[in-house]
């Protein structure tokens, strides 16, 4: 079962972008559409993929007028074909027109990230590695990002710099003429609560003693080699979990889970989505 963004923080979010496009209302409809009017409407795939962002979409127009009636033929999470009716909306003219654009925008979007998230996931088919996203999000919409990567059968990362130990590079390079990595890890262990998750980012197989010394949950290894790869894994052994990362793309993306690493995160997901091709087909009036 999918866990959806909250309806308070939906409401938000949707609100925002609303005000955004709209601040004085649509003034083309308003001068040219018959305040009478009503239409139905199709929101239709002009090309294959997963849906994402079924609230979202019901919410841009219910915020607009709490009159329009939106229909959803699938559910987020579901495969659909070229050419499928994904939705049905009814009610008056001028605000579906309103609403239009931004409930396209959301739902584009999100149904390309989980569309993309999907086939990575297809690619690492019988090994098992988890497809992750990153905190490489769009400001302000990592809650509907990291929810469309659920739709398409991947999982989340931290979802904040609040949620997790997470060391990595920079943090590292700091600490060079500190103690030894191995006791700045144990000092900070000792100083979390004993309920946080620590992860260290590696980039060389010589850390890798240093780190599992700590007794580290889980160990990042950033653009290692798949040969690499495997004597990271071999080396580790299962004394902590395994991410791989870095520049991960469809194309290698198996190679890398067939390594035996538990992890993979993919920071395109959502940081580089191509939006899907949907549209709003309005049915003469």
């Amino acid at each position: 079962m999918l866990m959806k963004p909250s309806r308070e923080a939906t409401d938000a979010i949707v609100r925002m972008a609303l005000i955004e496009d709209a601040p004085w209302g649509d003034l083309t409809s308003q001068a040219l559409i018959p305040a009478e009017a009503t239409i139905t409407a199709h929101l239709v795939a002009r090309e294959p993929g997963v849906l994402c962002g079924q609230d979202i979409v019901s919410t841009a127009f219910s915020l607009t007028d709490h009159t329009i009636h939106v229909e959803f033929a699938i559910n987020d999470g579901e495969s659909f074909v070229a050419g499928a009716i994904l939705a049905t909306i009814h009610g008056p003219a001028r605000s579906i027109l309103q609403a239009e654009r931004i409930a396209l925008n959301f739902t584009q979007r999100l149904s390309g990230i989980a569309t993309s998230t999907a086939a990575y996931v297809a690619e690492t088919a019988g090994t098992h590695a988890r497809i992750t996203d990153t905190r490489k999000t769009t400001p302000g919409l990592r809650l509907f990002e990291r929810y469309a990567v659920r739709c398409g059968g991947g999982h989340n990362h931290r979802f904040s710099l609040s949620d997790a130990f997470m060391a990595k590079d920079n943090h590292l390079a700091i600490l060079a003429n500190s103690p030894t990595l191995t006791e700045s890890l144990l000092a900070a262990r000792a100083a979390l609560p004993h309920t946080t998750h620590l992860e260290v980012e590696v980039d060389n197989l010589n850390q890798l003693e240093s780190v599992l010394a700590a007794n580290v949950d889980t160990i990042l290894l950033d653009n290692f080699s798949l040969e690499d790869l495997r004597t990271a894994v071999h080396h580790i052994n299962g004394r902590a979990l395994i991410e791989a990362s870095g520049g991960i793309t469809l194309h290698s993306i198996r190679a890398i889970a067939s390594t035996g690493v538990d992890l993979i995160s993919v920071g395109a997901l959502t940081h580089s989505p191509r939006a899907l091709d949907l549209g709003l087909d309005i049915q003469a009036l």
